[in-house]
């Protein structure tokens, strides 16, 4: 069974930083797209960026330019670095994993538990 865990979540002031990290375990990191997504409340679960098999990142509009992800294959991570944060970026934030080397949400079947990211001054 595909687990993920993700952590590094928490409340830091506009224009600050924090870094994300997804642990993977049961299965070969390297074989699957992980993804991160965010939903903030009363809005819709939207994709932040995701890494491909391949390692060619994807990025959401919203985030260009200010985050970044990465993967270590042989510490069965993904991280997500997040820079120049707004308050806009608030929500609990997801890791998933699909074994397509696809971007789609809907392609993402296995689930991480969220961590809660709060900007704000």
């Amino acid at each position: 069974e595909v687990q993920l865990q993700a952590s590094g979540g928490g409340s830091v002031q506009p224009g600050g930083s924090l870094k994300l990290s997804c642990a993977a375990s049961n299965f070969n990191l390297e074989d699957y797209a992980i993804g991160w997504f965010r939903q903030a409340p009363a809005k819709e679960r939207e994709t932040v960026a995701v890494i491909s098999r391949g390692d060619t990142p994807y990025y959401g509009d919203s985030v260009k330019g200010r985050f970044t992800i990465s993967r270590d294959n042989s510490k069965s991570t993904v991280y997500l670095q997040m820079n120049s944060l707004k308050p806009e970026d608030t929500a609990v934030y997801y890791c998933a994993a699909t074994p397509r080397n696809t971007v789609s949400i809907r392609a993402f079947d296995s689930w991480g538990q969220g961590t809660l990211v709060t900007v704000s001054s």
